[in-house]
């Protein structure tokens, strides 16, 4: 996502013929930050009906006038979809693949027309098997070309795919089915979730753990793919089973046409050393839970928030550069 600001700085005001008194730094922001969120109640249920006036937001603790307010299903969808096809995943991919193709024929069966789906998949390397399409017909062929073999690069794939949905229009959602447990990346956690913040994307980690024990998995990948979800304004699902993995797809779905578009121009937020700004979403009702994501990048005393090293995608399986 790349910004332009105007910067305030305000003058020095003369004070009482004793010197010069300086204001603080401020930021005024011409460009819309937009947030996803998603509200459920003490129960866990989602709620959709809420209006501008049940939320407030906060920019780096600074109250903000929201501009933009609206149902997240009047605007067009954009997925990244992230198949795990490491050495680890080979025995579940079957179930996988098919629960997958599934979710993709009631996304694309139904909702906006413009809606777009992008099929990756990712073992020591990251390969775009198919770029934004509606056309079902043609992510399922690749579906069936799926096999499990080598490492596993989940930083880099997330990263990658967020690259892809940087200058997509509308919503922007990554759902990665995965293990967790990343072995061959050049990239970080911290990277994978700067640049799905600085596309506007939200994360749905789908986990697979065929271990159950916690002895016997990958407990920190797991941990990752929470933080990611929890930054990111997403979800992690946890799952042990076919029918397991149909009900989140179809849990993920309902969510995607839950959700609220949150949008405010940035006003008197003060600026700091870091270029990540703190965002906080909270609903006036103290029975609703809002998930979204926790910041944005933008400006810092005397520089600008940049998106970082770019890497493209190969349509082929050669190996990035490194």
């Amino acid at each position: 996502m790349f910004r332009w600001w105007v910067e305030a700085w305000l003058a020095a005001v003369l004070c009482g013929g004793a010197g010069f008194a300086q204001t603080p730094t401020i930021r005024v922001n011409v460009n819309l930050v937009h947030i996803t969120a998603t509200v459920k109640n003490r129960s866990g249920e989602l709620v959709g009906t809420l209006r501008k006036e049940d939320f407030d937001v906060f920019d780096n603790g600074v109250r903000q006038e929201i501009s933009i307010f609206q149902h997240r299903t009047e605007q067009p969808l954009s997925i990244a979809l992230i198949m795990d096809t490491s050495g680890s995943t080979g025995k579940e991919m079957k179930w996988e693949t098919g629960a997958a193709a599934n979710f993709l024929r009631a996304l694309l069966a139904e909702g906006n027309p413009d809606d777009a789906v992008a099929l990756f998949a990712f073992n020591y390397d990251v390969t775009l098997l198919q770029d934004f399409t509606r056309n079902y017909a043609s992510l399922e062929r690749q579906f069936k070309l799926l096999h499990g073999e080598g490492g596993s690069s989940v930083y880099d794939a997330i990263f990658l795919a967020a690259h892809q949905l940087e200058a997509r229009e509308g919503r922007k959602v990554i759902v990665m089915v995965t293990d967790g447990g990343d072995t061959t990346s050049s990239r970080t956690l911290k990277d994978a979730v700067k640049a799905a913040q600085l596309a506007d994307a939200v994360v749905y980690p789908v986990v697979v753990m065929p271990i159950t024990n916690d002895a016997g998995r990958n407990i920190g990948g797991e941990n990752a793919m929470t933080l990611m979800a929890e930054w990111t304004g997403g979800r992690t699902f946890r799952q042990t089973s076919g029918d397991q993995l149909d009900r989140t797809f179809a849990d993920i779905i309902l969510e995607l046409r839950t959700q609220y578009l949150i949008g405010f121009y940035p006003h008197n937020v003060p600026l700091t050393k870091d270029p990540f700004h703190k965002l906080e979403v909270r609903a006036r009702s103290s029975e609703l839970r809002v998930s979204a994501r926790n910041g944005y990048y933008g400006d810092s005393e005397g520089n600008t928030g940049s998106a970082g090293d770019r890497v493209t995608v190969s349509p082929d399986r050669q190996r990035k550069n490194r």
